[in-house]
């Protein structure tokens, strides 16, 4: 186990604290920009602010087994309190900072929080404003003083403040820290080191309750994986809610004792991220999908000459950028023009993205477009996938150098096995796996088998090469009539990675085959139609042209190409689809606020056109109520054209149905 490897009992984060403090108490550990400013703290430092706030927590009343919500954005200070209150035997909550006052206050009850440490006055009127629904809750700190001056301080405090009210019992009481870190000393790596809460997304949020070994056996293995050293510098810049943000910006930086960056606001993380050059970095799949975007739109204001040098060297890039990364055997005619293309092109765009000096980057949360991943990858941004989930204190697999596609999410990361059961469900056993649900033992047990197991709630499989493919949610998983796997995600995945396809809904569920309803892009359609003379006048007309029928029918054969070669899925090759009418829309119902399709609403709404689909029609009349912005309601009418299209005999060899690193 990696837990072998670290420093013989710095099996906590504040004893690392410690440890990094004496042995590297000069480098930087934390930074932050304020008013364009960027302000440092070495080892040495941090250690001296941890101590006073959480002796001045301590002298407020916060003990051992107390938990202490910490509400804000990435800020020195509320990194600081981690530590501070797990060196007093505490147990921080972090709580993102956008939630609603509603959700806000059903963590901050369930967890019981007896303090909360909060970003600014914001954050402040939140937590004030659910002080009844609170009783536990004895004091709240607050890191901005702007806008609080002339509130009640009876039971608020400045962050400042607390660290004064800490250095002062210090001064008055001579074995006071020798006490306290007396206390660090007794901490063990089994005990409590965070409750992190879900998103809920399936119901009320549950918090999960994480050892230190947990976090910092998971934190280590990461770092050796990626070889990451004190070294690194990061940008932090994720919600601290989030399990990838506790392990990327606080865990790691305290096991490796690499530097943290806070940036000055969340609207100048680019820029700030171009001054610092950090060379690990974590994004969700959006993050890429903007850079990428925003550089293709400036592209088309740029001179004629420079679209033609651009468009040259990232088509080089495309061919040979990602063997040059992966130190393939690349001709020697082709390195030197993709080296000058580092100069021309590739260069200033990394160092546009702020990645001129990234040496390993990911993505995980989604599923990212092989095209996107493959663009950054070509220019020679080291970008991988991993799969993860905060009941295994983030990694369950990760993508070894040279082993890396768009398709995959990676082999089992260090210490995890994974299992793959009868109904196609991913589990996976790690020493990063959750102690339990925060009082919700129901929930363990249905989440967390007595063996250590733990369903994910994911579908998935191995392919040849032992690298994982998660296909769906378990529970949206279900078979053809043939008894094949029919994974609508997966399918629908494929063919929204085309740009001219929108959104998409796969059916099939105990029928005979695959069908499809497709949203068309209408800004990358109508792109495509004004340079090839297609006129239209509305999404009706150009969702139901011959000739978008042809580029949707081109999408679709290629997903069924690639289908044919997977041979778990290769019996979910889309055999019909039409072109909907018109599209999906949240106020509508169609969609969800967050753009997620909701799949029994629209087959029911549409069953006339799934009929058809499966009743061998070409063509069907349908009338659909909708909702105009002013909220009035209309109908649109059409006749909505249904295509076939040839599948492809599968290749079948026997595929790897079980992996453990």
């Amino acid at each position: 186990m990696a837990v072998a490897a670290r420093a013989a009992g710095d099996d906590t984060f504040p004893k690392l604290l410690m440890r990094n403090a004496a042995v590297m108490g000069s480098r930087p550990a934390i930074r932050e920009k304020d008013l364009g400013i960027w302000q440092t703290w070495t080892w040495a430092q941090v250690a001296d602010e941890v101590r006073d706030v959480a002796l001045g927590l301590q002298a407020l009343g916060l003990k051992a087994g107390d938990t202490v919500a910490v509400v804000g954005a990435n800020r020195p200070r509320l990194y600081w309190t981690f530590a501070a209150v797990q060196s007093i035997g505490g147990v921080p909550v972090p709580v993102y900072k956008d939630s609603v006052a509603d959700e806000m206050v059903y963590v901050l009850e369930h967890a019981e929080v007896a303090f909360a440490v909060v970003e600014d006055q914001e954050q402040t009127d939140k937590v004030l404003s659910m002080a009844d629904r609170l009783p536990g809750l004895a004091h709240i700190v607050y890191d901005e003083e702007r806008g609080l001056r002339h509130y009640d301080h009876t039971r608020l405090h400045g962050f400042a403040a607390v660290q004064e009210i800490g250095r002062k019992a210090r001064a008055a009481d001579a074995g006071l820290e020798a006490r306290w870190r007396q206390g660090i000393a007794a901490g063990r790596g089994g005990d409590l080191a965070v409750i992190l809460y879900t998103s809920g997304t399936t119901g009320k949020p549950k918090g999960v309750m994480l050892s230190y070994d947990n976090v910092l056996i998971s934190a280590e293995n990461g770092i050796k994986f990626d070889a990451l050293s004190a070294a690194e510098e990061v940008i932090a810049y994720l919600p601290l809610a989030w399990v990838g943000d506790h392990i990327f910006s606080y865990a790691q930086s305290y096991v490796s004792g690499f530097c943290v960056n806070c940036p000055e606001s969340p609207e100048t993380v680019v820029d700030d991220r171009r001054e610092i050059g950090p060379t690990y970095a974590f994004a969700p799949p959006r993050v890429y999908e903007n850079l990428l975007t925003l550089t293709l739109v400036r592209m088309e204001d740029a001179s004629a000459p420079k679209r033609r040098m651009f468009n040259y060297f990232i088509e080089h890039a495309r061919r040979v950028g990602e063997a040059i990364l992966d130190r393939q055997p690349v001709g020697l005619v082709d390195r030197l023009l993709y080296g000058l293309g580092e100069i021309l092109v590739y260069g200033p765009l990394k160092n546009r993205f702020g990645f001129s000096r990234i040496r390993v980057a990911y993505t995980a949360g989604e599923a990212i477009g092989p095209e996107i991943f493959r663009f950054f990858r070509s220019i020679g941004v080291n970008l991988k996938q991993l799969y993860g989930a905060t009941e295994a204190a983030v990694y369950v697999t990760m993508q070894p150098d040279a082993e890396i596609r768009a398709d995959t999410v990676g082999k089992p990361a260090p210490d995890v096995e994974i299992r793959i059961s009868e109904t196609g469900e991913v589990l996976y056993r790690s020493p990063g796996v959750f102690m339990g649900y925060f009082k919700n033992p129901e929930a363990t047990a249905a989440t967390k088998t007595a063996d250590g197991w733990v369903h994910s709630g994911d579908a998935g499989f191995f392919d040849q090469t032992g690298h994982l493919r998660i296909i769906d949610r378990a529970k949206d998983v279900g078979r053809l009539l043939s008894g094949e796997l029919f994974a609508p995600k997966y399918v629908e995945n494929k063919l929204k990675f085309f740009p001219n396809i929108k959104e998409v809904v796969a059916v099939g569920d105990g029928r005979g085959f695959c069908c499809a309803m497709i949203n068309i892009d209408l800004v990358a359609v109508g792109n495509w139609a004004e340079r090839n003379n297609v006129s239209y006048a509305s999404y009706q007309e150009l969702a139901g042209h011959p000739k978008v029928y042809d580029i949707i029918a081109s999408h679709v054969d290629q997903v069924n190409r690639d289908l044919a070669g997977e041979p778990m899925m290769s019996g979910s090759q889309i055999q019909r689809f039409l072109v909907l009418h018109k599209e999906l829309d949240a106020d509508d119902g169609e969609l969800t606020r967050t753009q997620k399709v909701r799949r029994g609403f629209i087959a029911e709404r549409y069953a006339p056109l799934v009929e058809a689909l499966y009743d061998g029609s070409t063509e069907r009349y349908v009338n659909t109520e909708v909702t105009f912005e002013d909220g009035r309601k209309g109908s649109i009418a059409a006749t909505v054209k249904i295509r076939d299209m040839a599948t492809y005999p599968a290749v079948r060899p026997e595929p790897v149905r079980e992996a453990a690193e």
